[in-house]
């Protein structure tokens, strides 16, 4: 199986910055990308950005220029740098990976989700 720990959500007023990171272990050989999610309060999921392992990354249009995702590969580690927070980044922020399975199918896995809070 795959486990995924994040951690580096709180509470930070608006124009501020946090880092989020995600440590992923258990089954993780064949890794197709990592990212991040987030989720509003009545709101779908949404893609805030991925890195794939050859490390082309993709960001949803809100969060361009504000967030970075980075990777360390020796580490199975994930990291999204937030800058510029505004009040509409507020959301549960999950981490992702995309494994292919012995099929060459690609599975989703979840980490527990962290809460950001942007508010003065």
């Amino acid at each position: 199986q795959v486990q995924l720990v994040e951690s580096g959500g709180g509470l930070v007023q608006p124009g501020g910055s946090l880092r989020l990171s995600c440590a992923a272990s258990g089954n993780i050989f064949n890794i197709y990308a990592m990212g991040w999610f987030r989720q509003a309060p009545g709101r779908q999921r949404e893609l805030v950005a991925r890195i794939l392992t050859d490390g082309n990354t993709a960001y949803a249009d809100s969060v361009k220029g504000r967030f970075t995702i980075s990777r360390d590969n020796a580490k199975n580690t994930v990291y999204l740098q937030m800058n510029s927070l505004k009040p509409e980044d507020t959301a549960v922020y999950f981490c992702n990976t995309r494994i292919y399975n012995d099929y060459n199918l690609l599975n989703d896995y979840w980490g527990q989700g962290t809460q950001v809070t942007v508010s003065s």
